[in-house]
């Protein structure tokens, strides 16, 4: 493993925002995700796992201790089941998978993340959720012990699970999918219509707010008019209304300054309050493993 210092977190963020990580390194294995965590816990060191780095909003100033990339990228199928490391790309396990005739992970073709943070968001789409066919999680805790957790020992809601409130990392999954001939149809129905409806040509986080009971994001925002607003060189998209994309060199607080006044539009003219799905990561946290 070779560690870095001030790498550019824009490089590693979707959104192509974000300052200098005071350290950063690459793992893509589980033992070597495993050593770094626990080193981290020696040197009361705060760390941030990334993967695709979608769903994420850097700070401008970058983060002030070490992130990790996760390559942990194995894929191994045998019949219905599926074990992958978390590194792997969520969206082309949905294409393997359906390509095999095996059905559950369909939606996942063009979702920008991997399999960590899927399983992380509880990312969904189409009336699915990563959760419904997960099995088993293999996670390392902030002091840097394995863990392997059955499904049964999760909690998952709408695009919430329950290691948004531990400190650790997810390192591999297993799912159990169920055979259909015709899943290659379903998924490529799935990326077509995702490809004409959202903003893939622009850089941006995926949606930016979740969808309240009973209606979508997008559609709120769309019917307050407020496509293509900009403030900075963040703009709504005027494809899919729950995007902010970068147009040209938009920095972290354009991001927030526009989503906020997504906010206030919708509430004042809809009674509605929009929730943040986009996760913000603090130049600073308390990721001290003490």
């Amino acid at each position: 493993m070779q560690f870095q210092q001030n790498k550019p977190l824009s490089e590693l963020s979707t959104f192509g925002i974000g300052g200098p990580a005071r350290y950063f390194v690459e793992v893509d294995s589980i033992q070597q995700l495993q050593d770094v965590i626990c080193q981290c816990n020696q040197d009361h060191l705060p760390f941030h796992l990334v993967g695709k780095g979608s769903n994420s909003l850097f700070d401008d100033r970058g983060y002030d201790g070490l992130i990790i990339l996760n390559k942990i990228d194995f894929c191994q199928i045998e019949g219905t089941e599926v074990s992958v490391g978390a590194g792997f790309s969520f969206s082309l396990l949905g294409v393997k998978t359906a390509r095999k005739g095996l059905s559950g992970l369909e939606f996942a073709s063009g979702i920008p993340a991997t399999v960590g943070g899927a399983i992380y968001m509880n990312a969904g789409a189409n009336g699915a959720e990563v959760c419904e066919r997960l099995t088993e999680v293999t996670y390392i805790d902030e002091q840097g012990q394995l863990q392997i957790l059955p499904r049964g020992a999760l909690h998952f809601s709408y695009r919430h699970s329950c290691f948004q409130g531990k400190k650790g990392a997810i390192a591999a999954a297993k799912f159990s999918l169920i055979p259909d001939e015709s899943a290659r149809k379903k998924q490529l129905e799935i990326i077509a219509y995702r490809t004409k409806t959202q903003p893939y040509g622009d850089k941006s986080c995926g949606c930016v707010f979740r969808n309240p009971l009973g209606s979508g994001a997008g559609a709120l925002i769309d019917r307050c008019g407020l496509k293509g607003k900009k403030i900075g060189e963040a703009e709504v998209s005027t494809l899919h209304a729950n995007f902010i994309v970068n147009r040209t060199g938009a920095c972290a607080k354009d991001v927030l300054d526009l989503a906020e006044h997504v906010k206030e539009c919708v509430k004042a003219q809809t009674g509605v309050e929009l929730e943040m799905e986009l996760r913000i990561v603090p130049y600073k946290d308390d990721r001290f493993s003490c």
